[in-house]
């Protein structure tokens, strides 16, 4: 794969998420705000929203997931925050796979969306001079 890529998360109703291939972070992570956890039949659950397309705040998805952890993440600027861990579908390449993700306030960073290492191990060997080996731009109707 090469160091960007689009995905999708289809639990989510994500679709054509431009994501960076990151084998420096441990864990994936996508772009959400207004997180609201709540409990349900004894089940913690996070509500959420994620702007999904990269420079673009005007389209907003409301995101629905069972809590798998709430764990310390340490970012790139050696900062340590709280995150609710979720487990979602990927689909990525044509393969199809669960993954675990961190919801994180991403909307100053360049990519919605983060493949970490731990989502990678044992799929693919990335290619940080090439972009899209395993996925395809969306087409647009423009």
């Amino acid at each position: 794969m090469g160091w960007r890529e689009f995905i999708d998360l289809p639990d989510l109703g994500l679709y054509n998420i431009k994501a960076k291939v990151d084998t420096g972070a441990r864990s994936s992570s996508i772009h959400a705000f207004d997180i609201q956890p709540e409990e349900q039949d004894g089940q913690q659950w996070v509500n959420f929203k994620v702007h999904p397309l990269q420079h673009d705040d005007s389209e907003v998805v409301q995101c629905r997931a069972p809590v798998k952890d709430s764990r310390q993440v340490t970012d790139s600027g050696g900062h340590r925050t709280q995150r609710y861990v979720i487990d979602t579908t990927f689909n990525l390449g044509g393969e199809q796979f669960t993954a675990e993700v961190t919801l994180a306030d991403r909307g100053n960073m360049l990519f919605r969306m983060l493949i970490g290492r731990t989502a990678m191990n044992g799929r693919y060997l990335v290619d940080p001079k090439l972009s899209y080996c395993v996925s395809h731009q969306p087409q647009t109707t423009e």
